[in-house]
């Protein structure tokens, strides 16, 4: 089996959330998805960080997407409010110190850039065309490239790491949408 085909039904609950069903209507909040924007960038940046000082991503141009989601929230927020940022979701605490758990496993480093990064290459494409904002996350400058080299450093053994990533996804998604009910 391949690690797509061993992760599939995390992958299916992350998408049939709520969350991610308001998120493709082409109709959510500006704030509400800047506030999911900070969270994303919370995690992706402590990856990301990690993932670099242990070398995952050399070899991988144009993957580090922190920077660009923290540029995406900063159109939606605005400069004068980034002192003072919207919430900071639990799970995003909690995937931080799971990260942190893991952040001398080259591997399951991986299987985390494999889980978050493959979906913004690929479902993330849909997305762009239904949030507000520029979407420059989802920018890639060879996104076919960059999709093939990925799956050159897949072993079936990252599986339950990826299954983990999965999960902290949806967890998210499920905190989001307590910001989607305040917000109207």
């Amino acid at each position: 089996m391949s690690l797509k085909e061993l992760t599939y039904e995390h992958h299916r609950n992350a998408e049939r959330q709520e969350f991610v069903k308001i998120l493709m209507s082409g109709s959510i909040d500006p704030k509400v998805y800047a506030t999911f924007l900070y969270n994303q960038y919370i995690n992706y940046n402590i990856l990301e960080a990690i993932a670099m000082s242990q070398g995952v991503l050399n070899g991988l141009p144009d993957i580090r997407r922190a920077p660009k989601i923290l540029a995406d929230y900063t159109e939606l927020w605005g400069d004068e409010n980034l002192v003072t940022p919207p919430k900071t979701m639990p799970s995003g605490k909690e995937y931080a110190d799971h990260i942190m758990s893991i952040a001398t496993d080259s591997d399951k480093l991986m299987a985390h850039i494999y889980t978050r990064h493959m979906g913004d290459l690929s479902g993330g494409q849909m997305i762009r065309k239904k949030v507000p904002g520029k979407g420059t996350m989802f920018d890639f400058e060879d996104a076919d490239s960059l999709k093939t080299a990925i799956r050159e450093r897949l072993n079936d053994n990252m599986a339950e790491e990826a299954r983990i990533c999965f999960d902290f996804a949806t967890k998210l998604f499920q905190e989001m949408i307590d910001e989607v009910k305040s917000s109207t």
